[in-house]
């Protein structure tokens, strides 16, 4: 499955659960921003590796949303620390998809670990996440989505033509805040 399917799976179902999505730099908040741009799309461009922990972060502001993370495979290699974390706090409302094409995509496809030994589903499980699933096709990514813990999508390597974000980061993060509202505060 190419990763643009992929992203527009992702973006459908994110629409239709209203959840807050926050994607990884590059080129799949690129994609992600080509085929489903809306306010509770938050497009990193920059930090690499902080897309789950931003997730994490936004699940436990809001915690009445759906929050989805995107990264991709040599993100959460570069912050596999987030993983123990997310198992940590096990929010309800939390997804982290893992966009696996087993390369730096964005960079110019220099393999990662994942493309030799690494197994990101098993390094999630053991670092203590509850629920962990594999998907390889556009259905099994659907079916995925709804619930929480990590979703690890096996794409192929490769970019979509599509354009560059058109917004400013300060457009990006007004309207995400606009949309995602203020943090619950608990009495």
């Amino acid at each position: 499955m190419k990763r643009l399917e992929a992203i527009t799976v992702i973006a459908e179902e994110a629409t239709s659960l209203e959840a807050l999505v926050v994607g990884n730099i590059g080129f799949p908040s690129r994609e992600l921003f080509a085929v489903g741009d809306r306010p509770a799309n938050f497009y990193m461009l920059g930090s690499m590796g902080l897309a789950s922990s931003i997730g994490l972060g936004l699940a436990l502001a809001c915690p009445d949303e759906k929050v989805i993370a995107i990264d991709g495979d040599g993100a959460v290699l570069m912050n596999m620390g987030s993983l123990a974390t997310i198992a940590d706090q096990d929010p309800d409302n939390y997804l982290l998809i893992v966009l696996d094409n087993g390369c730096y995509g964005s960079t110019g496809s220099q393999p990662t670990c994942t493309s030799r030994r690494a197994d990101l589903g098993r390094i999630a499980e053991g670092a203590g996440i509850s629920e962990v699933r594999i998907a390889a096709t556009p259905v099994e990514v659907r079916a995925g989505i709804a619930g929480k813990g990590v979703l690890v999508v096996k794409v192929e390597i490769g970019n979509a033509d599509v354009p560059v974000i058109d917004l400013s980061p300060e457009e990006i993060i007004e309207r995400f805040m606009v949309r995602s509202g203020p943090p619950s505060r608990s009495s």
